[in-house]
């Protein structure tokens, strides 16, 4: 989540991931230092498209298999095909999903391509993750916080450098859910196990030549996100693997997991 005026001269995680995944939203120093980051670590663009993937999957499950109505997707980035609402929507006509980001390009494209279903609703909120309580107190004008909620937070909290930052953000958003909610994560980790060492030095790049700067945790800091929740099948694992219909789809340094709020 960027700042509040659209700078073209230095690059941006929204639309580098955009160039990542194979979108036309950016510009040219985004290209040039995506390209350079991809080419200190090649597996950026497996995790973006693996990030993607596991949203897909994600909210398929929730509504169809969970009965999810709403969804509260903070951080959203740049619309691509099939969307948080696209997808929920499909299966659900009548649900309900606030987008939440504060760059300005994403403001832009938002409010042109995030158009949903007559008997649902789809809203875009203005807010930063740093401040959970405006993004509420905002989404309850779209979302009922006396019904389940799916809080989606893909690729966000490793823009909060701040460990115990990020860890109250989760726990202030989810306190103000009911039961049978549910938190959907994904975040970067440096995990050797999932090959994130690579990561690191190409993070070191990122945060000397882009914004917002970013942070890889381990899958136990990551984990301890979901304090007070509990993590369902097949719990914290490669967002890549993560009810995957190939099994053995190869591993990315980037976690995900599901968990209800009991």
């Amino acid at each position: 989540m960027g700042g509040a005026r659209l700078d073209t001269s230095v690059a941006h995680n929204a639309r580098v991931w955009n160039y990542w995944i194979g979108g036309k939203d950016n510009y040219e120093v985004d290209q040039r230092v995506g390209k350079h980051v991809a080419d200190m670590f090649p597996l950026i663009r497996d995790i973006a498209r693996a990030d993607r993937w596991f949203l897909g999957r994600a909210v398929r499950f929730l509504a169809e298999e969970r009965g999810v109505r709403q969804f509260l997707d903070i951080g959203t980035g740049l619309p691509t095909a099939d969307n948080t609402h696209e997808i929920a929507q499909r299966i659900a006509p009548d649900s309900k999903i606030v987008y939440v980001d504060n760059d300005p390009i994403v403001l832009a494209h938002a409010r042109t391509l995030l158009t949903g279903t007559s008997q649902g609703a789809t809203d875009y909120i203005d807010a930063d993750v740093h401040d959970p309580t405006a993004i509420l107190e905002r989404a309850s004008g779209t979302l009922d916080f006396d019904r389940p909620v799916a809080v989606m937070m893909l690729g966000i909290l490793n823009f909060v450098l701040d460990y115990e930052a990020a860890r109250d953000i989760v726990a202030k958003v989810m306190a103000q859910v009911p039961a049978g909610s549910y938190l959907v994560l994904t975040h970067p980790t440096h995990d050797a196990e999932v090959g994130g060492e690579g990561q690191i030095p190409a993070m070191k790049f990122w945060n000397e030549n882009a914004t917002p700067p970013i942070t890889a945790r381990s899958g136990a800091e990551i984990t301890a996100f979901f304090d007070g929740l509990e993590l369902l099948e097949p719990g914290l694992v490669s967002c890549a693997r993560w009810r995957a219909d190939d099994a053995a789809a190869t591993a990315v340094p980037q976690y995900g997991a599901v968990a209800v709020k009991p």
